[in-house]
């Protein structure tokens, strides 16, 4: 075990610290993706929108997110803005703020996709019924497009899950920044230890994030029958 760098885990609370940095990685997310849905629903509508302001907008928003690295938008916000308009914004605000930016385009997106792929004759077999268009859009449209989106917003759950191992760069300490911690406290005693830390750092990824992309393709699967 110890040839392995395991050993340094189960030294004092350093597996603890390790299950803490992974929640702070996990709460990052979470808050993130939740906001991210509520906003990027509203934006997706609005990018099936016939103004052209309104689409050239969402087309720019949509490129600046494909475009910037999401470590330059953490920069940038956390060190940046700070500095310029001179307001107090902590690292994990900072976090929650980028990640928003970049899931609202991307839930954006899936919505807008989700929506222009209803077939036309859903909208007509509505207005042949009688209903309003607000009524066709609450009956019977959104619930065949919310539908399709939950296995794709389960999938930009592990995607942000994932990425939240940028935030070490402006200090959080999350679980990769812990494993930092732990591999430095032990380089002499233990010069193996990077291999173990972050072998562990894998494995408590995969154990977050598998499950999670099995059930999108549950859902993904049961649904397209």
């Amino acid at each position: 075990m110890q040839s392995l760098g395991l050993d340094v885990l189960f030294k004092g609370t350093n597996f603890l610290r390790l299950l803490e940095g992974l929640w702070v990685s996990v709460r990052i997310s979470l808050i993130s993706v939740v906001i991210s849905i509520l906003l990027g629903l509203v934006a997706g509508v609005l990018m099936t929108s016939k103004n052209i302001v309104l689409k050239a907008a969402f087309r720019v928003y949509l490129e600046i997110v494909r475009i910037m690295p999401q470590m330059v938008l953490l920069f940038i916000v956390y060190f940046g803005t700070t500095r310029v308009f001179g307001w107090n914004l902590d690292a994990e605000a900072s976090a929650v703020i980028v990640f928003v930016f970049w899931g609202v385009a991307e839930m954006g997106d899936l919505v807008r996709g989700a929506l222009i792929s209803i077939p036309k004759i859903q909208y007509e077999s509505a207005e042949a019924l009688g209903l309003t268009k607000q009524q066709t859009y609450l009956y019977v449209i959104l619930p065949q497009t919310v539908r399709r989106l939950i296995p794709l917003s389960i999938n930009l759950v592990t995607r942000m899950i994932k990425t939240t191992s940028l935030v070490l760069m402006i200090g959080i300490v999350e679980v990769l920044k812990v494993g930092q911690q732990i591999i430095e406290a032990n380089r002499r005693t233990s010069p193996n230890a990077a291999f173990g830390v972050f072998a562990v750092v894998f494995l408590l990824y995969f154990l977050i994030c598998w499950p999670v992309s099995r059930l999108a393709g549950y859902l993904e699967k049961r649904w397209a029958a």
